[in-house]
């Protein structure tokens, strides 16, 4: 997978700055979900790997599965990735666009995981809290996961604070064991 995020990282790269100074990062966000989609739909990856096909007919295949949702600079787009044989990478393409759009808006999602469902106001105070730590705009997803017994997880991108009682317990028991 890294190899493809790398393969990936210049088009994405190519694709912010354009939709920046365009002004159009929610329109070319959005059209990119929509290519993403469409390139994860296991009859359309049949398409893609078909070696007789050349590349203008790959992307007119891919075009016409897309409808009318791209604009025609998003379908200049998908025509030099077909040229390249790099349509397959559209769902990284999008991830690596999404990573560097949130840091354009000063952005960030944080997935916190508890024992228990946790009241709306505590997790708006989580959000403000880390909202004014991080300098940046925070959304804060909850979820359950009665495994943990008490505490919660907190993920934002590869970052994991592990505050559970389970993983508490998992510290100590490795200290025991040195």
């Amino acid at each position: 997978m890294a190899e493809l995020t790398t393969l990936a990282r210049p088009y994405a790269k190519a694709a912010f700055q354009h939709a920046l100074a365009a002004k159009q990062l929610q329109p070319w966000f959005d059209a990119l979900e929509v290519a993403a989609a469409v390139a994860e739909e296991a009859s359309v990856k049949k398409v893609l790997v078909t070696s007789s096909l050349s590349a203008a007919q790959k992307a007119s295949v891919f075009l016409n599965v897309c409808g009318e949702k791209l604009d025609e600079s998003m379908k200049n787009f998908i025509h030099t990735l077909a040229s390249n044989k790099r349509l397959a990478l559209l769902p990284y393409i999008r991830n690596l666009f999404a990573a560097m759009k949130a840091q354009q808006e000063k952005t960030l999602d944080v997935e916190v995981t508890a024992a228990y469902e946790l009241p709306a106001d505590l997790i708006n105070k989580l959000a403000d809290v880390l909202s004014t730590k991080l300098d940046r705009k925070v959304s804060v997803q909850g979820s359950v996961d009665k495994s943990l017994l008490g505490g919660v997880v907190i993920h934002t991108g590869d970052t994991v604070i592990d505050g559970s009682v389970r993983g508490r317990l998992a510290k100590l028991a490795e200290a025991l064991k040195s």
